[in-house]
C-alpha cells in the first residue's frame, strides 16, 4: 500500500484561559484554528483564576472541536494523529485537553502525541515561514517564561538561558497593576507605551554576570514600583505612558542584546522569537534594526499564532509524530514542564 501523503492533526491547547482546537496538515498549513478567549471572564479578578479556566474549558471544548472541523471541511474520519498540550501551565486545564485528546484518540485509533507549550510556541514559526528549518537561536517570551534556546533540530535543543525570577510576561502584569492598567497586562503596557517618551523615566538595565544569557526582571519592576511610590509621596505629578514606555524600554534593551548574542555566537544566522510577548510591536521593531544591523534574518509569527493557540500544537505535534515520539494513553499533565537541556522528552 502507498503511505499516505498528508497528515492531518487534530490539535488541543488549553494550558491556561484559551480553549483552542485546530486541524493542521503535514505541521506547516492550517486547515482550521478555533481559539475561544476567556479575557473578559478573568478581567474582574485581574488575573486567571484557575478554577474557573477549569470550569470554561469543559464547557467550551466539544463546541470549539465541532467548530474546528466544521471550519476545516473535514470529519474525525480524516484525522490522522492527536496532538495536546500537557505542560507546562495550570494543572486542571491542561487535565481537560489532556482527557478530550485521549477520548479522541482511542475512539478514532490514532496516535497520541505530547506537547511541550513551549516548543509549541516556537513551532508557530513553522506555519508562518515555510522555509525556515532548524538550526537556529530562539528567544520565547511569554507570561510565564523566558528563555533563550539552541534549536539543533526539530526535537532538539539545549537551553541557553532563562529568567531567574519573573518572566517578562509576568512582569508586565505586575507593572500593569501598579500603574492601575488593569488585566491583562501585556497589551495594556504596550498601548499606554505607544504615547510614552521612554527616555523622560529611565530604569536600570540588568544584564546579570558578564557573557550570562539569563534574565532577571525582578528588579525592573521593583523599580517601577518604587518610583510611582516615591513620587506619589512627594506629591508629585505621575506620567503612567511615560513610565509604561520607560519600563518597556529597559527590559527590551537587554532581551534584544541577548538574543542578538547568542544568535551571533550560534552563528545560524537566524534569530526566531516566539510567545505571547513575541507580539509586542515595539519588540519586533527593535529586533528588525539589531538584526538587520547585525546580518541576521529574524523570524516571527503573526500575532494570532504568538498568543495561545492550537495550530501551533499541530505544527510540533507533526514534527514528534514524524520522529515517533508517541504517548500511551496513561499520558498525565505536567504543570511545571520544563523543556530540558538537550533534547525534547516528549
Amino acid at each position: 500500500m502507498a503511505e499516505k501523503k498528508d497528515v492531518i492533526i487534530l490539535s488541543i491547547e488549553t494550558s491556561c484561559d484559551e480553549t483552542s482546537v485546530a486541524l493542521v496538515k503535514n505541521g506547516r498549513w492550517i486547515l482550521s484554528n478555533v481559539i475561544s478567549s476567556q479575557i473578559e471572564i478573568h478581567k474582574p479578578y485581574g488575573g486567571v483564576v484557575p478554577e474557573i479556566a477549569s470550569r470554561h474549558h469543559l464547557e467550551n471544548i466539544n463546541k470549539v472541536t465541532e467548530k474546528a472541523l466544521k471550519d476545516s471541511d473535514l470529519t474525525f474520519s480524516h484525522v490522522d494523529v492527536v496532538a495536546v498540550t500537557y505542560g507546562p501551565g495550570l494543572v486542571g486545564a491542561l487535565l481537560i485537553g489532556i482527557a478530550t485528546a485521549k477520548a479522541y484518540a482511542y475512539s478514532l485509533s490514532v496516535p497520541l502525541v505530547g506537547v511541550d507549550h513551549m516548543a509549541s510556541h516556537m513551532a508557530a514559526n513553522y506555519i508562518e515561514h515555510k522555509d525556515l528549518k532548524p538550526p537556529f537561536t530562539s528567544l520565547i517570551i511569554s507570561g510565564g517564561h523566558t528563555q533563550l534556546v539552541r534549536v539543533k533540530d526539530y526535537n532538539l535543543w539545549e537551553i541557553l538561558g532563562e529568567t531567574r525570577d519573573d518572566a517578562v510576561g509576568e512582569a508586565f502584569d505586575k507593572v500593569a497593576r501598579i500603574l492601575g492598567l488593569g488585566y491583562p497586562g501585556g497589551p495594556l503596557v504596550e498601548e499606554a507605551a505607544l504615547t510614552g517618551d521612554s527616555e523622560k523615566v529611565y530604569f536600570k538595565r540588568v544584564y546579570l554576570e558578564k557573557d550570562s544569557y539569563d534574565f532577571s526582571f525582578s528588579g525592573v519592576k521593583t523599580a517601577v514600583l518604587n518610583y510611582v511610590n516615591s513620587n506619589r509621596q512627594k506629591d508629585e505629578e505621575i506620567n503612567i505612558n511615560d513610565i509604561a514606555a520607560g519600563f518597556q524600554e529597559a527590559v527590551f534593551t537587554v532581551l534584544v542584546d541577548k538574543s542578538i548574542r547568542a544568535a551571533k555566537e550560534e552563528e545560524t544566522g537566524k534569530l526566531v522569537i516566539a510567545g505571547g510577548v513575541a507580539a509586542n510591536k515595539r519588540l519586533r521593531e527593535l529586533l528588525r534594526k539589531r538584526c538587520y544591523e547585525e546580518g541576521l534574518e529574524l523570524y516571527y509569527p503573526q500575532l494570532l499564532l504568538s498568543t495561545d493557540n492550537a495550530a501551533m500544537v499541530g505544527s510540533a505535534g507533526y514534527y514528534l509524530f514524524k520522529e515517533g515520539k508517541v504517548k500511551d494513553l496513561d499520558l498525565d499533565a505536567y504543570p511545571n514542564l520544563r523543556m530540558d537541556h538537550g533534547h525534547n522528552l516528549c
